[in-house]
């Protein structure tokens, strides 16, 4: 009975799935497939297959990536889908590619890396020829894409930036995944250069994570990863004006963490380079932030060992700074003297160099508030005993705007180095020092006669003083040699002991 009852209800037909299978009417002329792929059909059929179509699987594209968007299936080329289809065709390529390759081994899943490669080339190539809109899920699905490929914790370093010189004659080490890692770089910068890019709805994605883990990368042994993640860290920068003071506090974060707790780091000299023409850019006047960034950052960068590898770039961002506000340049000329090298001359020939720089964009009177410790140091890298450092501070001198600086306050300048001149004079080893000592003791007689004469006459009282000081000491020194004589002479008397008597009865 109960079956009869049931066999008069009307049966469900089972739900068939429009994205596997769809009925074609071959009378029709157009055929529409979730309102997205729209074809004509002239009575033999679709002209695409239709396993273009294919269900979005939640695990590849989420759904708050890909809501209301059908994938298309990836491995077909551009060329075989039509424009409407291109779009998510794109999107279906940038997710295929999520899945990390291992190229640690050349001949390990070759051809997995083969499709890898080529789907990537596909997908420059797209970029490159404007056909791209950036939608939303496209924007997402690059992100996504850009952050499993790129996004990597790198080995602990098996060498260390010991010294400054050692650090630039080290062999760079490249990565074996470079050459689908630059195709990947090669994306992530025309996807930030797209004038079609919308910020406000990038920035979603493009957030201060993503940025952060992109400034990660800059500690990257291969260099041609580091230039990749300048540019496109330049660009990023540019476009995405809510990030840059976050941006900003990071390199300055990073400069700490090397300055004052690992002093290694890879990508040290790139950041500066960006800083480089970040500054130039900067408004004035200068905001308080930006005085902080070179008091607190870009001076105690002249710290490490390894500031040989970075000194260039360094310098040009100092350089910037007091092009902007020459007021600085008291600021940089102390920390300059805060951190010079004291054993170490060829770091001491770049601060000569640097200083050589900084002093050409110094007004007098900035360069008069603090020219009395300059000199002290200049006086005492023109009497070192490395020649190069000795030569190079001779060279300093004859430079047109800081001679022209020693002219104006010679009263002042001329007496702080000419015992140094008189010393080199005497008795310093290299006949190229000592000709241009001898140089620049005849430009100081042309400049003012008087005060040489006056400075070789106070030189030679000093000396005198010395002499004379000299002499107490060695007087001293035999007085007391002869009181040590006559004590241990005493020590060898030895006075005579009374006999032990013995306490018990024998």
């Amino acid at each position: 009975m109960l079956k009869q009852i049931l066999s008069k209800l009307p049966r469900k037909s089972p739900k068939s799935d429009p994205l596997d299978s769809a009925e074609i009417n071959s009378g029709s002329n157009c055929s529409n497939f979730s309102n997205v792929i729209h074809c004509t059909n002239g009575g033999n059929g679709l002209s695409i297959p239709l396993s273009v179509v294919k269900r979005v699987s939640s695990a590849v594209f989420p759904a708050s990536i890909m809501a209301g968007v059908e994938a298309v299936e990836p491995h077909l080329s551009f060329k075989d889908v039509s424009n409407q289809q291109k779009q998510n065709l794109f999107v279906s390529k940038l997710n295929l590619c999520c899945e990390v390759s291992d190229f640690s081994d050349p001949e390990k899943n070759t051809a997995q890396q083969d499709l890898k490669r080529q789907t990537l080339t596909e997908l420059a190539d797209f970029v490159s020829s404007g056909s791209a809109k950036f939608t939303e899920p496209a924007i997402s699905a690059m992100c996504r894409m850009c952050a499993i490929n790129l996004f990597r914790v790198f080995p602990p370093k098996c060498r260390t930036n010991g010294s400054g010189g050692e650090a630039e004659d080290e062999e760079p080490m490249f990565d074996p995944a470079w050459s689908y890692l630059q195709i990947v770089y090669d994306l992530l910068l025309r996807f930030i250069s797209s004038g079609s890019l919308d910020v406000k709805v990038a920035k979603k994605y493009v957030d201060h994570s993503f940025v952060l883990r992109l400034l990660e990368l800059f500690d990257s042994e291969d260099p041609r990863e580091r230039d990749c993640l300048k540019t496109i860290l330049h660009r990023t920068y540019g476009k995405f004006m809510v990030h840059r003071h976050f941006i900003r506090q990071a390199v300055s974060n990073i400069i700490y963490h090397f300055v004052f707790e690992t002093e290694q780091h890879n990508g040290i000299s790139e950041l500066l380079e960006i800083f480089g023409s970040i500054i130039s850019g900067f408004a004035l006047p200068l905001k308080e932030e930006h005085r902080m960034f070179l008091c607190k950052a870009l001076i105690p960068l002249h710290k490490p060992k390894s500031v040989g590898v970075y000194h260039q770039q360094l310098t040009y961002c100092v350089v910037q700074f007091i092009d902007k506000d020459p007021k600085l340049a008291t600021t940089v000329i102390k920390g300059l003297l805060k951190y010079w090298p004291v054993t170490n001359s060829q770091k001491e020939l770049m601060f000569i160099s640097e200083l050589e720089e900084v002093l050409e964009m110094t007004s007098m009177t900035e360069s008069q508030k603090i020219m009395v410790q300059l000199f002290r140091r200049i006086g005492s890298c023109l009497n070192s005993s490395h020649y190069q450092v000795a030569e190079r501070a001779h060279l300093l001198l004859n430079n047109e705007h800081i001679l022209n600086l020693v002219k104006q306050n010679r009263q002042v300048i001329v007496p702080l180095v000419f015992s140094a001149l008189e010393r080199n004079a005497q008795n310093h080893w290299n006949r190229a020092v000592l000709n241009l000592t001898q140089n620049i003791r005849k430009m100081f007689c042309e400049m003012d006669e008087e005060l040489v004469l006056a400075c070789q006459h106070k030189v030679e009282e000093e000396n005198s003083l010395l002499i004379v000081e000299a002499e107490k000491r060695k007087l001293t020194w035999q007085r007391l040699e002869t009181a040590a004589g006559f004590q241990s002479s005493a020590n060898y008397i030895m006075t005579p002991m009374k006999p032990a008597i013995c306490s018990v009865a024998c």
